[in-house]
């Protein structure tokens, strides 16, 4: 099969064959299984490079292939987002303190599928309010994800997200959305993390995309930074962010990155 195979709706929207989600499956899998090893690892004292390392040796591997190394230039196999930083940080020489929380997002290619995912991780001992970002981030992920059937809208995912982050007095991103994937990295549909119910393309069997809502404690505005990656929350609270890759079935929804030890959520486990 190619990337140019099954059905595209009027939206652009590609619907792939049931035959097409043993691929998300696998890949899927390896991404999610990767973030599970990775876990250990997170401790004070630990650079985010190495963390970099470790999750670059561990795709070769498992006979994939990093997405993200040389994607638009980037050179890395993760992005590590620290605290304040909403998405796309740079592994580096920095080293993690404790109480740090940091987002890691892995996108593999394994058989020419891609599996994308992300999940929060405690660096030692963590914070009340941390915590409790952590928790409304998680949970709201997981209300978006419970829209997912066909004959709702991509409307309805964001609403959902939305309606529960903001009801805890935090606030959504709208600078990044998830994407349409597949056999390609990125491609349609935009699947906001707000929004009307009701509104948007209809869910249709078929589709694959990432839901990856990022919720902040202050306010929703973000600035890149000068490497032109680096998304920071404008008035420096903390961010979080978890990301599934999904698959619209005929009753509901497949998620293809399921932690195989359920350790997605930081303090399972």
């Amino acid at each position: 099969m190619d990337d140019t195979s099954g059905r595209v709706t009027k939206d652009g929207i590609r619907i792939y064959e049931a035959a097409d989600f043993e691929g998300m499956q696998a890949a899927g899998h390896c991404a999610a299984r990767i973030l599970d090893e990775v876990a250990e690892l997170v401790v004070p004292g630990v650079t985010t490079e190495a963390l970099d390392d470790f999750i670059r040796n561990r795709v070769t591997e498992l006979g994939a292939v990093s997405a993200t190394i040389g994607y638009r230039g980037y050179q890395h196999a993760s992005c590590i987002s620290v605290n304040h930083v909403v998405c796309h940080g740079i592994p580096g020489p920095k080293t993690v303190k404790d109480g740090d929380i940091l987002n890691i997002d892995v996108t593999v290619i394994l058989d020419g599928w891609y599996g994308d995912t992300s999940r929060m991780y405690v660096a030692g001992n963590l914070s009340r309010k941390a915590e409790r970002l952590i928790e409304v981030t998680h949970d709201a992920l997981m209300l978006g994800i419970e829209q997912v059937r066909p004959g709702n809208t991509f409307g309805d995912i964001g609403h959902a997200i939305q309606k529960y982050a903001e009801g805890h007095r935090m606030s959504v991103v709208r600078d990044f959305c998830g994407h349409g994937l597949g056999r390609q990295f990125h491609e349609p549909p935009n699947v906001l993390h707000y929004g009307r119910a009701g509104s948007g393309p209809v869910l249709e069997e078929g589709m694959f995309f990432t839901i990856e809502p990022m919720i902040n404690l202050g306010r929703p505005e973000t600035k890149v930074l000068a490497d032109d990656w680096t998304a920071v929350t404008r008035d420096k609270s903390l961010s979080a962010q978890f990301e599934h890759s999904i698959g619209v079935t005929a009753d509901g929804c497949e998620i293809f990155t399921l932690s195989p030890t359920n350790r997605f959520h930081p303090t399972w486990g």
